[in-house]
Protein backbone atom coordinates (compact mmCIF):
# COMPACT_ATOMS: atom_id res chain seq x y z
CA UNK A 1 0.00 0.00 0.00
CA UNK A 2 3.07 2.06 0.65
CA UNK A 3 4.68 1.46 -2.71
CA UNK A 4 0.98 2.47 -4.73
CA UNK A 5 0.87 5.74 -2.52
CA UNK A 6 4.41 6.69 -3.85
CA UNK A 7 4.22 5.84 -6.86
CA UNK A 8 1.01 7.86 -6.69
CA UNK A 9 2.59 10.98 -5.20
CA UNK A 10 5.34 10.47 -7.65
CA UNK A 11 3.15 10.85 -10.92
CA UNK A 12 1.46 13.58 -9.30
CA UNK A 13 4.03 15.50 -8.19
CA UNK A 14 5.33 15.43 -11.86
CA UNK A 15 2.92 17.52 -13.22
CA UNK A 16 0.16 17.51 -16.44
CA UNK A 17 3.58 16.25 -19.03
CA UNK A 18 3.06 13.02 -17.10
CA UNK A 19 0.39 11.93 -19.07
CA UNK A 20 1.81 11.84 -22.47
CA UNK A 21 4.41 9.99 -20.94
CA UNK A 22 2.16 7.92 -19.94
CA UNK A 23 0.41 7.59 -23.06
CA UNK A 24 3.70 6.65 -25.47
CA UNK A 25 4.40 3.89 -22.54
CA UNK A 26 1.13 2.36 -23.72
CA UNK A 27 1.26 2.67 -27.14
CA UNK A 28 5.20 1.58 -26.82
CA UNK A 29 4.16 -1.40 -25.01
CA UNK A 30 1.49 -2.59 -27.26
CA UNK A 31 3.54 -2.32 -30.32
CA UNK A 32 6.15 -3.86 -28.45
CA UNK A 33 4.05 -7.18 -27.66
CA UNK A 34 2.10 -7.16 -31.24
CA UNK A 35 5.66 -7.91 -32.72
CA UNK A 36 7.39 -9.44 -30.46
CA UNK A 37 4.33 -12.42 -30.91
CA UNK A 38 4.24 -12.33 -34.34
CA UNK A 39 7.77 -12.55 -35.13
CA UNK A 40 8.04 -15.22 -32.62
CA UNK A 41 5.28 -16.56 -34.47
CA UNK A 42 6.61 -16.12 -37.85
CA UNK A 43 10.13 -17.63 -36.68
CA UNK A 44 8.71 -20.98 -35.69
CA UNK A 45 6.44 -21.18 -38.69
CA UNK A 46 9.50 -20.77 -40.83
CA UNK A 47 11.10 -23.45 -39.03
CA UNK A 48 8.14 -25.92 -39.33
CA UNK A 49 7.51 -25.22 -42.85
CA UNK A 50 11.43 -25.46 -44.10
CA UNK A 51 11.64 -28.81 -41.95
CA UNK A 52 9.22 -29.94 -44.29
CA UNK A 53 10.21 -28.44 -47.82
CA UNK A 54 14.04 -29.54 -47.23
CA UNK A 55 12.74 -32.88 -47.04
CA UNK A 56 10.91 -32.82 -50.35
CA UNK A 57 13.15 -30.75 -52.18
CA UNK A 58 16.56 -33.61 -50.90
CA UNK A 59 14.00 -36.46 -52.58
CA UNK A 60 13.02 -34.04 -55.86
CA UNK A 61 9.48 -34.01 -55.02
CA UNK A 62 8.09 -30.65 -56.60
CA UNK A 63 4.92 -31.16 -56.81
CA UNK A 64 4.12 -32.15 -53.15
CA UNK A 65 6.50 -28.73 -52.38
CA UNK A 66 4.12 -27.30 -54.65
CA UNK A 67 0.98 -28.12 -52.65
CA UNK A 68 2.94 -27.77 -49.53
CA UNK A 69 4.22 -23.99 -50.75
CA UNK A 70 0.27 -22.62 -51.82
CA UNK A 71 -1.58 -24.06 -48.61
CA UNK A 72 1.17 -22.69 -46.40
CA UNK A 73 1.01 -19.35 -44.93
CA UNK A 74 4.88 -18.62 -43.98
CA UNK A 75 7.29 -16.44 -45.56
CA UNK A 76 9.12 -19.49 -46.53
CA UNK A 77 6.44 -20.85 -48.52
CA UNK A 78 5.59 -17.41 -49.97
CA UNK A 79 9.59 -17.35 -51.34
CA UNK A 80 9.29 -21.20 -52.33
CA UNK A 81 5.77 -20.54 -54.26
CA UNK A 82 7.94 -17.12 -55.97
CA UNK A 83 10.15 -19.49 -56.95
CA UNK A 84 8.31 -22.60 -58.50
CA UNK A 85 6.34 -20.56 -60.37
CA UNK A 86 9.23 -19.15 -62.33
CA UNK A 87 10.72 -22.56 -62.35
CA UNK A 88 7.47 -23.71 -64.93
CA UNK A 89 8.42 -21.51 -67.20
CA UNK A 90 11.90 -20.72 -67.40
CA UNK A 91 15.19 -22.78 -66.88
CA UNK A 92 17.65 -20.15 -65.74
CA UNK A 93 18.79 -19.32 -62.41
CA UNK A 94 18.85 -15.71 -62.78
CA UNK A 95 14.79 -15.54 -63.42
CA UNK A 96 14.48 -17.64 -60.20
CA UNK A 97 16.42 -15.69 -57.87
CA UNK A 98 14.79 -12.63 -59.61
CA UNK A 99 11.57 -13.75 -58.66
CA UNK A 100 12.62 -14.70 -55.17
CA UNK A 101 14.03 -11.47 -54.22
CA UNK A 102 11.19 -9.17 -55.42
CA UNK A 103 9.19 -11.39 -52.93
CA UNK A 104 11.65 -11.05 -50.25
CA UNK A 105 11.62 -6.84 -50.63
CA UNK A 106 7.79 -7.69 -50.47
CA UNK A 107 8.38 -8.96 -47.19
CA UNK A 108 10.79 -7.86 -45.16
CA UNK A 109 8.69 -4.24 -44.67
CA UNK A 110 6.04 -6.67 -43.08
CA UNK A 111 8.64 -8.29 -40.76
CA UNK A 112 9.95 -4.64 -39.99
CA UNK A 113 6.88 -2.61 -39.57
CA UNK A 114 6.13 -0.50 -36.60
CA UNK A 115 9.00 -1.20 -34.78
CA UNK A 116 10.74 1.39 -35.50
CA UNK A 117 7.99 3.37 -33.56
CA UNK A 118 9.58 2.38 -30.45
CA UNK A 119 12.67 4.25 -30.68
CA UNK A 120 10.70 7.19 -31.57
CA UNK A 121 8.35 6.96 -28.71
CA UNK A 122 11.73 6.69 -26.61
CA UNK A 123 12.65 9.83 -27.93
CA UNK A 124 9.48 11.51 -27.31
CA UNK A 125 9.07 10.68 -23.93
CA UNK A 126 12.65 11.72 -23.20
CA UNK A 127 12.01 14.92 -24.44
CA UNK A 128 8.17 15.70 -22.92
CA UNK A 129 10.00 14.83 -19.19
CA UNK A 130 12.36 17.42 -20.22
CA UNK A 131 9.60 19.76 -21.22
CA UNK A 132 7.96 19.32 -18.39
CA UNK A 133 11.16 20.18 -15.72
CA UNK A 134 11.50 23.11 -17.92
CA UNK A 135 8.00 24.15 -16.89
CA UNK A 136 7.88 23.42 -13.84
CA UNK A 137 11.05 25.35 -13.38
CA UNK A 138 9.64 28.51 -14.90
CA UNK A 139 6.58 28.10 -12.60
CA UNK A 140 8.88 27.69 -9.24
CA UNK A 141 11.01 30.50 -10.07
CA UNK A 142 8.07 32.73 -11.26
CA UNK A 143 6.75 31.91 -7.55
CA UNK A 144 9.61 32.56 -5.78
CA UNK A 145 10.09 35.89 -7.44
CA UNK A 146 7.39 36.67 -5.34
CA UNK A 147 7.71 34.86 -1.90
CA UNK A 148 9.35 35.97 1.10
CA UNK A 149 12.98 36.04 1.55
CA UNK A 150 13.12 33.23 3.77
CA UNK A 151 10.99 31.24 2.37
CA UNK A 152 12.79 31.61 -1.55
CA UNK A 153 15.51 28.46 -0.63
CA UNK A 154 13.12 25.97 0.60
CA UNK A 155 10.43 26.72 -1.87
CA UNK A 156 12.90 26.41 -4.79
CA UNK A 157 14.81 23.26 -3.70
CA UNK A 158 11.18 21.52 -3.21
CA UNK A 159 9.75 22.73 -6.50
CA UNK A 160 12.95 21.68 -8.45
CA UNK A 161 12.47 18.77 -6.99
CA UNK A 162 8.65 18.22 -8.10
CA UNK A 163 9.73 19.02 -11.68
CA UNK A 164 12.47 16.43 -11.57
CA UNK A 165 10.08 13.91 -10.89
CA UNK A 166 8.77 14.25 -15.10
CA UNK A 167 12.62 13.84 -16.53
CA UNK A 168 12.69 11.17 -14.00
CA UNK A 169 9.61 9.49 -15.26
CA UNK A 170 10.74 9.99 -19.18
CA UNK A 171 13.67 8.33 -18.79
CA UNK A 172 12.12 5.39 -16.96
CA UNK A 173 10.25 4.80 -19.81
CA UNK A 174 12.74 5.12 -22.64
CA UNK A 175 15.54 3.34 -21.76
CA UNK A 176 13.08 -0.16 -21.57
CA UNK A 177 11.79 1.14 -25.19
CA UNK A 178 15.24 1.39 -26.19
CA UNK A 179 15.90 -2.05 -25.05
CA UNK A 180 13.03 -3.15 -26.44
CA UNK A 181 13.02 -1.91 -30.06
CA UNK A 182 16.96 -3.18 -29.75
CA UNK A 183 15.65 -7.09 -29.00
CA UNK A 184 13.14 -6.67 -31.71
CA UNK A 185 15.43 -5.04 -34.48
CA UNK A 186 17.91 -8.28 -33.46
CA UNK A 187 14.67 -10.92 -33.80
CA UNK A 188 14.05 -9.04 -37.23
CA UNK A 189 17.55 -9.30 -38.51
CA UNK A 190 17.71 -12.60 -37.51
CA UNK A 191 14.83 -13.61 -39.22
CA UNK A 192 15.33 -11.65 -42.46
CA UNK A 193 18.77 -13.28 -42.10
CA UNK A 194 17.22 -16.79 -42.27
CA UNK A 195 15.15 -16.20 -45.08
CA UNK A 196 17.84 -14.70 -47.78
CA UNK A 197 19.77 -18.17 -46.44
CA UNK A 198 16.47 -20.36 -47.09
CA UNK A 199 15.95 -18.25 -50.85
CA UNK A 200 19.38 -19.30 -51.77
CA UNK A 201 19.12 -23.09 -50.74
CA UNK A 202 16.01 -22.89 -52.44
CA UNK A 203 17.27 -21.20 -55.97
CA UNK A 204 20.20 -23.91 -55.96
CA UNK A 205 17.65 -26.97 -55.70
CA UNK A 206 15.59 -25.62 -58.09
CA UNK A 207 18.76 -24.82 -60.24
CA UNK A 208 19.28 -28.24 -60.02
CA UNK A 209 16.29 -30.25 -60.88
CA UNK A 210 16.11 -27.75 -63.55
CA UNK A 211 19.75 -29.45 -64.71
CA UNK A 212 18.95 -32.59 -64.80
CA UNK A 213 15.52 -32.27 -66.49
CA UNK A 214 17.38 -30.44 -69.23
CA UNK A 215 18.24 -32.55 -72.05
CA UNK A 216 21.54 -32.90 -73.28
CA UNK A 217 23.23 -31.26 -75.96
CA UNK A 218 23.69 -33.61 -78.71
CA UNK A 219 27.45 -32.67 -80.71
CA UNK A 220 28.20 -34.48 -84.04
CA UNK A 221 30.95 -36.53 -84.21
CA UNK A 222 34.01 -35.71 -86.02
CA UNK A 223 35.29 -37.33 -89.01
CA UNK A 224 37.51 -40.29 -87.67
CA UNK A 225 41.25 -40.38 -88.97
CA UNK A 226 40.95 -43.59 -90.51
CA UNK A 227 38.52 -43.23 -92.66
CA UNK A 228 39.45 -42.44 -96.09
CA UNK A 229 40.43 -39.01 -98.03
CA UNK A 230 37.71 -38.79 -100.71
CA UNK A 231 38.65 -39.52 -104.24
CA UNK A 232 38.41 -36.04 -106.64
CA UNK A 233 36.84 -37.22 -109.60
CA UNK A 234 38.92 -36.69 -112.99
CA UNK A 235 36.45 -35.09 -116.11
Amino acid sequence: MEVWYAVVQFFSNGGVFMYPIVLLLALGLGIAVERYITLTLAAKKNQQTWEKLEQMLRKGEFEQARELGNKDDSTIAQLFAAGLARQGAVRRREDVDRAMEETLMAIIPRLEKRTHYLATFANMSTLAGLLGTIIGLIHAFTAVSTADIADKAELLSASISIGMNCTAFGLMVAIPLVLVHSLLQTKTTELIDSLEMVSVKIVNSIAERAHYLRPPVRSEAPPSMDAPAPVPSRA
